[in-house]
């Protein structure tokens, strides 16, 4: 079947000429593991139970990657393809597991007050940073201040985490010989563990300083702009099993043809965000792990400019594609319908009543367009990152359909600086495609759409949205908070805030030499569990 769709997506484009909380109170334990679960041929549904196969140390490996490092410094990344691999050398008081809990990391154990006012963490003892340095409490205060803008000199190049407003306090104390820094918070909040996985760094860490020294697995070696970034086992980490390899070269190339060649050729161990048509020709030296990914891909249209100012505009773009027939194309047949801002993966929250509210409809857009006063259709560009193939293909088979309803859209292909320069930042742009990622907590998958926000680069605003999300976001009885957080669905779909596509699986090709891949709820490049058989 991937093979069959793969072949007709090269025949349209021819013709035709683009990552929910546990609410656990107490929890410790590191929660890493290494699973895979074997099916036809030579694909794998990433997930199920252990490998038997028996991990060996050392040997080194090469990824290839299609987006360079936006920062080395942790608190300045913007990029999910820069959070992907970072991954691999900072860990916060917490970090994610397989199943989407937030377990340990340089915190040994945790606790939140009933009320959810007090977060309470007990520094994990030995904890040192990647230069052999003990952690401290008050490096941990440190790193919190500086992605809350609470310095006395703030770098304005740091990504202020807005959800660390409500942090009244933080204070640390000695127990028993063991450090333990307490949030209070100035308003309830039940989903702010999920954004303190903000990576630990030393107290008075600046950019200046290079890479920072970090907790985790790996320790960075080197950085090439546009070439590779490479990194060394941490004889210092706190868990002295893993990892298994003694390194990593990630091979930046923008081109993400040439890098599928590069896996072709041997040159690339590992390669991730495969399409379909990639993985209908790679052969049995490559096993192929598919898996769920933490993305909503969307038609994003800037809601400030002509026509996308009216709404019937933005419904018509929903009533003109076919969403299933995109995923065929473009996917392979995997992934799902994406109807809202949230994925499934966020279970209680996701509302899957919403998947058919859009159904390809051209009588119902080409009426939409006519009552908004395009009845003959209109131009419009879409601009995508060139180096994200998956968001190209998908531009192309849209801009195909919106032919049906008298849409012409160019397709742009831009370098992904450009993109994030004129596009998220500068919000110079008719239409774009591109995956919105998140952590593990709802608010931070819906944090594009308040009209407050800086990140909204789709200009979407809404009071009625507004109003509701800080109640969702405070909220602490679960029922209310999931009815809140529906009821925010709803809204970004009603209002058409963007077309949202499809929620795509992750496709990864990855040397039939090597085992013990892991995928997460959002996804990371783990390498800390890989190993050659």
């Amino acid at each position: 079947m991937k093979r069959v769709t793969a072949l007709l997506l090269m025949f349209l484009l021819v013709t035709t000429v683009l990552c929910g909380c546990n609410d656990g109170k107490v929890s410790n334990g590191n929660g890493e593991n290494s699973e895979g679960t074997p099916s036809s041929e030579n694909v794998t549904q990433a997930g199920g139970d252990e490998t038997s196969t028996t991990p060996k140390y050392g040997g080194t490996v090469t990824v290839g990657i299609t987006q360079d490092i936006d920062s080395l410094d942790p608190h300045k990344m913007t990029s999910a393809g820069t959070r992907e691999v970072l991954y691999n050398l900072y860990e916060g008081l917490v970090k994610p597991d397989v199943d989407g809990n937030m377990v340990p990391a340089v915190a040994g154990e945790y606790k939140i007050s009933a009320d959810s006012l007090t977060y309470t963490f007990t520094l994990r003892e030995g904890v040192k940073f990647s230069d052999g340095t003990p952690v401290t409490a008050g490096d941990v205060i440190y790193s919190i201040n500086r992605c809350a803008g609470r310095l006395d000199n703030p770098d304005p190049e740091v990504v202020v985490e807005a959800a660390f407003s409500i942090i009244q306090e933080i204070s640390a104390r000695e127990e028993n010989g063991k450090s333990i820094i307490e949030l209070k918070l100035s308003e309830p909040n039940t989903e702010l563990l999920c954004y303190l996985t903000t990576a630990i760094v030393p107290e008075g860490y600046t950019t200046a300083d290079g890479a920072a020294p970090g907790v985790a697995p790996f320790k960075f070696a080197s950085y090439s702009p546009l070439q590779e970034l490479v990194i060394q086992k941490n004889e210092h980490y706190y868990n002295p099993e893993l990892p298994y390899l003694d390194g990593v070269t990630f091979k930046i190339m923008t081109d993400s043809d040439a890098a599928f060649m590069e896996l072709l050729g041997g040159a690339i161990d590992i390669f991730p965000h495969l399409t379909a048509d990639q993985a209908a020709q790679l052969t049995d030296a490559y096993d192929v792990k598919v898996s769920g990914m933490a993305l909503v891909q969307a038609l994003f249209v800037n809601a400030s400019v002509a026509p996308f100012d009216k709404l019937e505009v933005r419904q018509a773009l929903n009533y003109a594609i076919d969403r299933q027939f995109i995923i065929d194309m473009v996917a392979g047949g995997d992934g799902t319908v994406a109807c809202s801002g949230i994925y499934p993966g966020f279970a209680k929250y996701y509302d899957k009543s919403l998947e058919t509210y859009y159904t390809c409809d051209t009588a119902k857009a080409k009426e939409l367009l006519s009552a908004a006063g395009y009845p003959n259709g209109f131009d419009f560009t879409i601009t995508v990152p060139s180096n994200y193939k998956f968001h190209v293909d998908t531009a192309q088979v849209i801009a195909e359909q919106l032919k049906t309803v008298g849409i012409n859209a160019k397709v742009e292909m831009v370098e992904w600086a450009t993109w994030y320069s004129e596009v998220y930042k500068g919000e110079k742009y008719q239409g774009t495609i591109i995956g919105l990622d998140s952590n593990l907590a709802p608010s931070d998958i819906l944090r594009f759409y308040p009209s407050t926000s800086s990140k909204n680069f789709m200009n979407y605003n809404s009071t009625a949205f507004d109003a509701v999300y800080a109640k969702a976001v405070m909220e602490a009885d679960d029922a209310t908070k999931v009815a809140y957080y529906k009821d925010l669905q709803r809204m970004l779909t009603e209002d058409a805030a963007a077309v949202f596509v499809q929620n795509p699986a992750l496709t990864v090709a990855m040397s039939s030499k090597l085992d013990g891949y892991t995928t997460y709820p959002i996804f990371v490049q783990e390498m800390a569990t890989i190993y050659y058989k």
